[in-house]
């Protein structure tokens, strides 16, 4: 930059001449360019820059490029004010970030195409839309809430799903009640009734043939009956087939999505399983999501103190109590678990204190199984929850529970012992298949002798995986140790009572392969 004058730049005239090539020539010169040698190298630098770091390029850049000795001493403007505390570390040149700073950027950002040669405007868009896709795909593959996001749009539909199904098996209660008012009162729940109203269509055509059907849906022999029954003696009005058809086609959607709605609720229930199975292990899948959701992420709800967890949800109860001075809540979507609905009412707040107090601890014992394991675990979630039943007997019984620290190195102890279990499994696992490669490998052999090689070859492999698994005890091995004792005391004895015979003398196996070689030859 050859000159510049920061309050006239902040004039409306001067910003427009911006926009004018040949006045920003007059103040702007280019005195060094670098390109990036790949997409690779300025995806790099762009991250870089977006987390404040300084990268190796650009310092380079700056500093074979800046000059060090002068009667003025050169500023560096920087339009981003983090990457320019970054820069004033790293380097000893002055930085300014704000004032004409942004203007002049933007006229670089304008005139950039023409500034460089042989760059044309199309060349230029076209490589900055090129970098701004990957580094949003970056930015996206990297997402750390990326597991988190698929359990709160899981509970979001969920909860959605609950409000229409209500809603639809309402309205087809009070569409077919006018055909058949009676069922209401027989048939409580809603997908039951929308399967019925399938099933049925017109009361009159329902006779005793129909009643194994009944039965199916109803799971009661007695219910279906009186369904029977019901359907002979009913005060509903004649409806049209017409209506009757869409009737059936409204109530067939929503068992549908009763169905969808179960479904569902398994997806969510082993995606809790896989990123957070301790929290699912202590105060369930649902429930567990429900807080994920409201605190935006499972990094989030790790960060709050016991204090948040126990009243997250009720916002509005507790700013209200504040106001006017009252109570404030014991709980918030904690209260939705099934400790609480169990304990007394004197103790309601109790046991949603030392709940949340274990939420709040779950998240570093989870971490530290995982880097123990490798694995995710929800032992230490299950051992939570024995704590939790304890200190409900101990608010009614007065059982004394055990200590945490006693608890957590069970827990750490089963952890290990899972982890070794699991690596003597891996192991066998690869003998095994290491053992059938090779037992494949040889299975074409050529001629007989390959045949019986083979053939000892597996006997060897079975003796030694027998004597891998079955470890013989002392006892049984000393039993063995003395049978062939016996045998021999018992052959001597039988030579002894039998009469003297000339010894024969013992034929060796080298004499044997030498009277074999006489005869060949």
């Amino acid at each position: 930059v050859k000159e510049v004058e920061e309050i006239g730049m902040l004039l409306p005239q001067v910003e427009a001449s911006v926009l004018s090539l040949g006045k920003f020539n007059s103040m702007v010169s280019l005195a060094a360019f670098f390109p990036f040698k790949s997409a690779q190298a300025a995806l790099e630098n762009m991250n870089a820059i977006s987390e404040g770091v300084v990268h190796a390029d650009l310092k380079l850049f700056l500093e074979t490029n800046l000059p060090q000795s002068g009667k003025k001493k050169s500023v560096l403007g920087v339009s981003d004010g983090k990457i320019g505390a970054a820069l004033q570390e790293e380097l000893s040149s002055s930085i300014q970030t704000g004032g004409v700073v942004a203007e002049i950027t933007r006229g670089l950002r304008l005139h950039f195409h023409s500034l460089v040669k042989g760059l044309t405007a199309l060349a230029a868009s076209k490589a900055q839309l090129g970098l701004g896709h990957s580094y949003s795909r970056a930015k996206v593959k990297f997402n750390v809430n990326r597991a988190d996001n698929m359990i709160i749009q899981s509970i979001a539909l969920l909860d959605q799903l609950d409000k229409d199904i209500n809603t639809f098996s309402m309205r087809v209660r009070e569409w077919y009640g006018y055909h058949f008012p009676e069922l209401i009162k027989i048939v409580s729940d809603n997908s039951m009734y929308c399967r019925l109203a399938q099933l049925i269509g017109n009361r009159k055509e329902l006779s005793e043939e129909n009643l194994e059907s009944l039965e199916e849906v109803v799971m009661d022999s007695a219910k279906a009956q009186a369904i029977l029954d019901a359907s002979r003696s009913s005060m509903g009005m004649d409806i049209s087939p017409i209506d009757l058809i869409n009737i059936e086609r409204f109530s067939s959607r929503v068992v549908s999505l009763a169905a969808y709605r179960l479904e569902l609720q398994e997806y969510l229930r082993s995606k809790m399983s896989q990123v957070a199975p301790n929290l699912a292990a202590l105060i369930g899948e649902v429930v567990g999501a429900r807080l994920i959701s409201h605190a935006g992420s499972l990094t989030n709800l790790a960060k709050y103190p016991a204090s948040t967890v126990q009243i997250l949800g009720a916002e509005k109860a507790l700013f209200r109590a504040l106001k006017t001075r009252g109570n404030t809540p014991k709980y918030g979507l904690i209260f939705h678990s099934t400790f609480i609905g169990r304990a007394a009412a004197k103790n309601k707040g109790r046991i949603s204190r030392y709940l949340a107090n274990n939420d709040a601890h779950i998240f570093p014992t989870c971490l530290l199984g995982t880097l123990i394991s490798q694995l995710p675990t929800s032992v230490f979630g299950d051992k939570l929850r024995e704590q939790v039943e304890e200190r409900l007997s101990f608010y009614e019984t007065g059982d004394v529970p055990r200590k945490n620290v006693d608890v957590m190195k069970e827990a750490l102890k089963e952890v290990e012992n899972g982890e070794e279990d699991n690596t003597l499994k891996k192991k066998k696992k690869k003998k095994q298949a290491a053992e059938e490669m090779e037992a494949q490998a040889e299975e074409a052999p050529s001629g007989e002798n390959g045949e019986e090689t083979s053939a000892k070859k597996k006997k060897k492999r079975k003796a030694e995986s027998e004597e891998v698994e079955e470890a013989p005890d002392a006892e049984d091995g000393a039993e063995e140790t003395e049978t062939p004792a016996k045998k021999k005391k018992r052959k001597s004895e039988a030579m002894d009572t039998q009469p003297e015979e000339t010894p024969e003398t013992p034929v060796t196996e080298k004499k044997k392969k030498k009277k074999k070689k006489d005869a060949a030859e």
